[in-house]
């Protein structure tokens, strides 16, 4: 079976939206990973994103981007047919060298806790788990928005 490792393009998106939907305990965000927001996040980084096509068919992706400081992972996933072939280690190989052709040392990704295939496949490949940082999310919509306002 022949791998093939490129970079993401939104021609990509139907595939890779339908591996994500693939994919048990996945977070998928309506705003952020809808064909705009996926668009919108390529056009951002247009190398960094990673594919992997096997069998004439989609069947890994990660999304990768960076602030011109750190990059970040997100919705790292491979086909559960295709998993222990090596696909996720070529893919985050492939997005780190991306990362460093734009001069970006050091990358993070956020895997949840209860998704133990992907903890364990992170640590398998010497990635650091840090219980040293707290780490906050909060949702930007009008109703938070306006909260600050006077």
């Amino acid at each position: 079976m022949e791998i093939k490792i490129r970079p993401m393009t939104i021609e990509d998106y139907d595939e890779v939206y339908a591996l994500w939907m693939t994919i048990k305990g996945f977070g998928i965000r309506s705003i952020d990973d809808s064909r705009e927001g996926t668009e919108r996040f390529l056009k951002r980084n247009p190398t960094t994103s990673i594919v992997a096509e096997a069998d004439g068919k989609l069947v890994g992706a990660i999304l990768c981007g960076h602030d011109g400081r750190t990059g970040c992972f997100y919705h790292v996933c491979v086909n559960e047919a295709y998993r222990n072939r090596g696909i996720g280690k070529q893919m985050a190989t492939a997005a780190m060298r991306a990362l460093q052709s734009e001069q970006i040392n050091k990358v993070n990704l956020i895997a949840f806790k209860q998704n133990e295939i992907g903890n364990r496949f992170w640590q398998s490949l010497g990635w650091k788990y840090c219980d040293n940082v707290n780490y906050y999310e909060y949702e930007l919509n009008e109703e938070k928005i306006t909260v600050f306002n006077p």
